[in-house]
């Protein structure tokens, strides 16, 4: 058996800090290369309208559920009264909610009740983010979840 001298044990210490150091670096270098970037340029300005956009919005009284089945998205939009309502405008961002690399800007049409798109998605949790508006101009702006299972 060998004798543990000072040099062994420096040898370790530095070993363990530059395992310490190395993954920390990595861990940053993947946080910063992932990052999406900014919601918006300036977010003073963006919240001065944020309480009338808000107040604008509950009164349609919508509600908006996406759905995915067999590479296929649909988003569904009802009124206060629980009927489907149409919408202008629509423009929907699916993505991951970590990285930008997977984000895509489907083009949906109305099939009846629903607005549908053809879209690949990989198992797991997406964002879908819908801006559109109504009839009378009033947006409407929703961030949701979906779940695709693998």
């Amino acid at each position: 058996m060998t004798e543990l001298t000072g040099k062994h044990v420096l040898a370790i210490t530095v070993s363990a800090f530059a395992v310490i150091i190395g993954v920390n670096v990595l861990l940053a270098v993947k946080a910063v290369s992932t990052f999406p970037g900014l919601e918006v340029d300036n977010s003073y300005v963006a919240s001065q309208g944020f309480d009338a956009r808000k107040a604008a919005q509950e009164a349609l009284g919508w509600t908006m559920t996406p759905g995915y089945d067999g590479g296929r998205m649909t988003l569904a939009f009802h009124g206060p009264d629980g009927n489907p309502v149409q919408v202008n405008d629509l423009q929907v961002l699916v993505g991951r909610t970590t990285e930008a690399s997977d984000d895509t800007f489907p083009a949906f049409a109305r099939e009846g009740d629903v607005y549908g798109a053809e879209v690949a998605l990989h198992p797991g949790k997406w964002m879908v983010k819908v801006t559109a508006t109504s009839a009378d101009g009033t947006l409407f702006e929703q961030r949701s979840e979906l779940f695709v299972k693998g």
